[in-house]
């Protein structure tokens, strides 16, 4: 029953420290430092305390090491959902197109779009777009795109800072 109630007990407390963890990480790449610092104390602070318990405990079974891993697997998984969730951004997607219509559609669905004339490889006359969105808008702009030009090319790059224009 000891065993029981450790592996569950690194179980969970994995899962909080990892999804600190992978919620710290973003944090960081976003440039949001602070925020960083202070949940890597909290981090570091929890995966302490449940390693210190886990390995001066007297069970010597494979089921804690299992239970640990599964915590940082799950841990991982969530942490990335709740970063999707909550932390906010924007992206860029750049897209090659030959059908005048994705311009005209996105644009009347409130996207602001920059539109440069291209030259494809074979001289065909294209269209690039550029439009900035907040990362939560990238599936229905993705969508209009995809059922007006199933051939249209699209890079999706998240985008670290903006000055003036429009965004939706």
């Amino acid at each position: 029953m000891e065993v029981i109630l450790l592996c569950i007990k690194v179980f969970f407390v994995r899962i909080l420290d990892v999804t600190l963890g992978t919620f710290r990480t973003i944090l960081t790449v976003k440039s949001k430092t602070l925020q960083a610092s202070l949940l890597g104390f909290f981090e570091v602070l929890v995966w302490f305390l449940v390693v210190r318990e886990a390995l001066n405990s007297d069970i010597d079974s494979i089921w804690v090491a299992i239970f640990y891993s599964a915590g940082f697997a799950v841990g991982t998984y969530l942490g990335g959902m709740l970063s999707q969730r909550f932390i906010q951004g924007n992206s860029t997607l750049q897209v090659i197109t030959k059908n005048r219509k994705v311009i005209d559609v996105i644009s009347g669905s409130g996207y602001g779009v920059t539109v440069i004339n291209a030259k494809g490889y074979n001289e065909a006359k294209k269209y690039m777009l550029v439009i900035e969105v907040d990362n939560k808008n990238i599936p229905d702009v993705k969508e209009i795109i995809k059922k007006l030009d199933k051939s249209a090319f699209i890079v999706v790059t998240e985008t670290k800072l903006v000055h003036n224009g429009y965004i939706k």
